[in-house]
């Protein structure tokens, strides 16, 4: 199926409906929800994804998992999707927070093909067959670390969002404990209750989720690296690489 709405087949009895969508560059889909369990696959660009637990950046090559129920935002950066809408009685990953995966080839084909099935494919055929078999490689799929946590405390949750809205990557944890008027040591704290990483790991993830929307938008290596505050390409390259096994410049040819 394409650019068919979710309403107009929801209904139907079939736990895997397969829909392809094209969007515009910069198309937000304001906060909303689905009775089903959803596998958002952008075939090409990438989306930005966000709920109250945090922020999700979803690079080409792979797609987002979104809990049945999971009220959520997504802003489109060029993207034609492919979208799995699962019944919650099917769903094959446990779990109640959004989780970016990584999109193996095999599971690349089937969701391409998933999309030229009817919608009410019968159980025992092909169409079948290939739904079941997208499950199976939903559920062995390898998570990817493209998530910035938001913790629940007001004022931390606002210095965080501030943050990124405007990532910078010596951004200093002395600051951000003067604004909430506490000592270092109790900010440090706080954070980690709060988010379950340390202050320096988040904002390091922080900036690289800007670093790939920016990277996928056509933003230079160089232009990047600076916006972020990095003292340098080169090191701003360093740290690319060593979170994500690749240079900036080979994920800006794939995006």
């Amino acid at each position: 199926m394409r650019n068919v709405p979710l309403a107009d087949v929801d209904a139907l009895p079939q736990a895997v409906l397969a829909i392809g969508t094209d969007y515009a560059k910069g198309v937000l889909l304001e906060t909303h929800s689905h009775r089903r369990a959803q596998f958002l696959y952008g075939a090409t660009g990438l989306m930005e994804v966000g709920t109250d637990d945090g922020a999700w950046v979803v690079p080409p090559y792979s797609g987002v998992w979104i809990p049945a129920g999971q009220p959520h935002r997504v802003r489109m950066v060029g993207v034609s999707t492919r979208s799995l809408y699962i019944e919650p009685a099917a769903v094959p990953r446990a779990g109640t927070q959004c989780a970016v995966l990584k999109v193996s080839a095999l599971l690349h084909q089937l969701l391409l093909e998933a999309t030229d099935t009817r919608a009410d494919y019968q159980e025992h055929t092909r169409d079948g067959v290939l739904m079941q078999l997208l499950l199976h490689e939903l559920a062995r799929a390898e998570t990817l670390p493209f998530f910035a946590p938001l913790p629940r405390d007001p004022g931390l949750a606002a210095l965080c969002i501030a943050f990124l809205h405007r990532p910078l990557i010596h951004a200093a944890p002395g600051d951000w404990a003067r604004q909430l008027h506490k000592s270092e040591r109790s900010f440090s704290r706080l954070f980690r209750q709060q988010t379950g990483m340390a202050f320096g790991e988040w904002r390091q993830q922080a900036c690289l989720l800007a670093a790939l929307s920016r990277l996928a938008s056509g933003t230079p290596v160089t232009t990047v690296a600076l916006e972020l505050g990095y003292d340098s390409p080169g090191a701003f390259s360093t740290m690319f690489r060593k979170r994500l096994g690749r240079a900036p410049s080979s994920f800006l040819e794939r995006a």
